[in-house]
C-alpha cells in the first residue's frame, strides 16, 4: 500500500488541477447488480452522446490534466494505489466505466469528483478516452508473485479468454476491456469485488464465471494477465 502522506499528496495533487468554481456532490447511487432485473450496459443518455461524439485526442490530452495527479502523465496508474493502467485501453471501455461512476452504477466515491458533469463533458470524456487509447502501453505494470502462473493460464483460457480474447486484448466494440498487462493488484482487486457484488456495475456472465473462484484462483489469473504483453500500437 502507498504511505499515507504520498497517497494524500498524489489526491491534493489530483485536487488542485479540479477547476477554482468545482462543486463537490456525493456520489448518486443507481440501480446495480444487487437490484432484481439488473442489465448490464443499459442505455444511457450521456454515455451514448459520448460515444456518437467524434472524438478529439488532443482535446483529450488537455482535458486529461485533471486525472495526472491518480493516473498518472503516461497514464500508467499506480499499482500499489490500485489506480489502473490505461493507457491503450478501449475507448469505449473507459467511455463506460466514467459515466457508470458518474451515474452511479459503480461505487467510486474518490474518481466521481473528477468525472461528474460539471467537470467533465460527455464529449469531453470521449476526447480523454481517444487520447487515453492511443497511448503507448508501458511494460513497467505491477506484477504477483509468480508462482501459480500455470493455473492462471488454465483458468483464463478456459473461462475468460472468450470475452476477453486469447491475449488478453479485450474487445472494445463489446465494451469488455483490455486486460493484459494491467496493474495485478488492480486485477486482484476488481475481480473480488465482481465475484462479490461489490462491483456493481459487474457484468453478470463474469460474475457467474468468478462465483467459485477462491481467493487463490483469482490471484493466479490476475498475476498471469498482468504478465501477458499487451496488443503494439
Amino acid at each position: 500500500m502507498k504511505s499515507q502522506p504520498t497517497l494524500i499528496a498524489l489526491l491534493l495533487g489530483a485536487l488542485a488541477a479540479l477547476p477554482a468554481n468545482a462543486e463537490f456532490q456525493h456520489q448518486p447511487r443507481a440501480a446495480g447488480i444487487e437490484t432484481y432485473g439488473y442489465t448490464w450496459n443499459s442505455p444511457d443518455q450521456d454515455m451514448n452522446r459520448a460515444l456518437a461524439h467524434k472524438a478529439n485526442a488532443r482535446k483529450g490530452e488537455a482535458a486529461y490534466k485533471v486525472c495526472k495527479g491518480c493516473h498518472k502523465p503516461d497514464a500508467s496508474g499506480q499499482a500499489d494505489a490500485d489506480y489502473p493502467q490505461l493507457a491503450g485501453q478501449h475507448a469505449s471501455v473507459i467511455v463506460k466505466q466514467m459515466m457508470d461512476i458518474r451515474a452511479g452504477r459503480r461505487d467510486n466515491p474518490r474518481m466521481y469528483p473528477f468525472s461528474g458533469d460539471w467537470i467533465v463533458s460527455a464529449e469531453e470524456i470521449a476526447d480523454i478516452a481517444a487520447y487515453l487509447n492511443q497511448l503507448p502501453i508501458p511494460s513497467s505494470n505491477g506484477k504477483g508473485g509468480g508462482a501459480n502462473l500455470a493455473l492462471g493460464k488454465t483458468l483464463y483460457d478456459k473461462d475468460c479468454a472468450s470475452c476477453h480474447g486469447k491475449n488478453g486484448e479485450g474487445d472494445g466494440k463489446k465494451f469488455h476491456p483490455m486486460v493484459a498487462g494491467q496493474h495485478y493488484s488492480y486485477l486482484k482487486r476488481e475481480s473480488r469485488e465482481s465475484r462479490d457484488q461489490g462491483r456493481r456495475n459487474a457484468n453478470p456472465d463474469m460474475v457467474k464465471v468468478l462465483k467459485p473462484y477462491t481467493d487463490a484462483d483469482i490471484e493466479a489469473v490476475s498475476d498471469y494477465l498482468s504478465r501477458l504483453a499487451p496488443p503494439k500500437k
